[in-house]
């Protein structure tokens, strides 16, 4: 049986046969290519990330800007004993922990240049040359020679000479300085036109912004560090002022003065302190503002000194129970514990209870905020300040005095610590026993019940209780009734006035509780 052939078979062979042919053709290719020709490489690897910001323009334009602060002083031969007086801590009070604190945080590891060498052992060199004392930075402010840094950079200096970003040494002679913000001007001279920088609007600073940091640590001068805005409005107990940018760009010994950026090459502030355990930046400095800066620099190269406002009161903070006691809504404002005789404050009829809690009409925060913004105001300046006293808001005009170059202590001669009579009264309430003083103003606190509430407000044997909620108190009948009044009134708390060693304070305390 003849059977005809399939074409579709036919042809599906063809096929086949072609692929076989051209795949030998590729493999003989490949060979060849491999043999007769350099091999084709695939691309490096590269991804297409964003970019990260770069500070290389801001540095290169504020760099010439940026110094470093080489001080000397004629030195008076010291025997050297190791002793703290020699390192200028005889002032501070007998606290080892207070004296750590200065040293390490205060700037005193500038002292002493190059990789942290200390030179305060005041050693007789016999030649009565001036000698390196301290080495900080410093930026220009202004084309022809004014320069910024801080006061504990030069407070031990009589020369001064400043070395630019080219390496360049020129003197400088010192202008003024203010301690209570720790900064200082100096000016060099010469027919020189200065790279200079201007201060930044801090108010619009936040959060989380880029900052580069420039300047001389260890002697490094020309030193660039970059981190960013970790905390405003800081309190590191430095002095009345205190408010403080926090940045964790690296800081270090011998930064003091110099200024931090932002990204736009304006100074937002000028590095003051570190916080560190070892001595080393752990990532957390403070800056002093660039407006309270600007403010005291303009001073200083006006008069080479500040001259600030002065209210004459003493002040502290409004407690929840302070402010319970007085009927306030909230604890802010600042407590006056004294009000200074001849102060301008005393004057005006400020007293002791009171509470300011607006300046001009600026709400008053703390007592720190108050101290800032008295001293913001030039002396002789008329302000409206608002008090609360006696459940209401009350305002007197002041006439601001200058602010003495010592803080004065009030002095109270009502309180000075009489002989106890024999005879002492108990106030169970309270958890005191009072007696007379001797002059027959006030209570002397004779014994306090360590289970008290007085005794976990602070209150010893030996303070005067002088009013309570404003009225004076002489007898335990005028106590009695003081408690009596602020319970029928609603009060959970009786404000409770306390005189120690010639110093005024106040305390809560809370009524009908022992």
């Amino acid at each position: 049986m003849n059977i005809a052939p399939n074409p579709y078979s036919r042809t599906r062979k063809r096929l086949m046969a072609a692929v076989a042919s051209l795949a030998l053709v590729g493999t003989v290719g490949a060979g060849m290519l491999a043999t007769g020709t350099a091999p084709v490489l695939a691309d490096a690897v590269r991804v297409e990330a964003p970019q990260v910001p770069s500070f290389a323009d801001v540095v290169e334009h504020v760099s010439p800007a940026v110094v470093s602060v080489k001080v000397k002083a004629k030195i008076q031969p010291t025997a050297d004993d190791g002793s703290d007086d020699q390192n200028g801590f005889d002032n501070l009070p007998d606290n080892p922990q207070l004296r750590r604190f200065f040293k390490e945080f205060r700037g005193f590891g500038d002292q002493g240049g190059q990789f942290g060498m200390r030179p305060f052992n005041h050693r007789n060199h016999g030649n009565g040359e001036p000698r390196p004392v301290a080495q900080g930075s410093g930026f220009f402010i202004s084309e022809d020679g004014y320069l910024v840094t801080n006061n504990h950079v030069v407070s031990e200096g009589s020369d001064f000479t400043v070395v630019t970003n080219d390496g360049k040494e020129l003197d400088a002679k010192l202008i003024g300085t203010d301690p209570r913000t720790d900064l200082a001007v100096l000016k060099v001279d010469g027919n020189n036109k200065f790279t200079y920088v201007d201060f930044a609007d801090d108010s619009k600073i936040r959060i989380g912004d880029w900052v580069v940091a420039v300047g001389n640590p260890f002697g490094l001068g020309g030193t660039v560090t970059a981190g960013i805005v970790s905390a405003r409005g800081r309190d590191i107990g430095a002095g009345p002022y205190d408010d403080f940018i926090q940045i964790d760009a690296s800081v270090n010994r011998g930064n003091s003065g110099g200024p931090t950026f932002n990204l736009n090459g304006q100074v937002i502030g000028i590095n003051t302190a570190i916080f560190s355990p070892s001595g080393g930046s752990v990532g957390i400095a403070f800056d002093i503002p660039a407006s309270t800066a600007k403010q005291v620099v303009e001073d200083l190269m006006k008069n080479g000194s500040v001259q600030r406002g002065w209210l004459g009161v003493e002040i502290q903070p409004v407690t929840s129970d302070i402010a319970e006691s007085l009927g306030l809504k909230s604890d802010k404002g600042a407590l006056v514990s004294s009000a200074q005789d001849a102060g301008p404050g005393k004057k005006a009829g400020i007293s002791a209870g009171d509470v300011i809690t607006q300046v001009d009409g600026k709400d008053v925060a703390s007592p720190k905020e108050l101290a800032r913004m008295i001293g913001a105001y030039a002396p002789g300046k008329s302000v409206d300040v608002t008090v609360w006293r006696n459940g209401k808001n009350e305002t007197v005009k002041v006439d601001l005095g200058t602010l003495p170059s010592s803080d004065k202590q009030a002095s109270n001669e009502d309180s000075n610590k009489q002989a106890a009579p024999a005879k002492a009264d108990t106030l169970a309430d309270l958890g005191l026993t009072v007696t007379k003083s001797e002059n027959g103003k006030g209570l002397v606190v004779t014994d306090v019940d360590p289970d008290s509430d007085a005794a976990d407000r602070g209150i010893q044997p030996g303070d005067v209780i002088t009013s309570i909620n404003s009225n004076e108190v002489n007898t335990t009948d005028d106590v009695s009734k003081a408690m009596t009044d602020a319970a029928k009134s609603g009060r959970k708390a009786v404000l409770m006035q306390i005189t120690r060693d010639d110093t005024n304070r106040f305390v809560a305390l809370p009524v009908g509780k022992g």
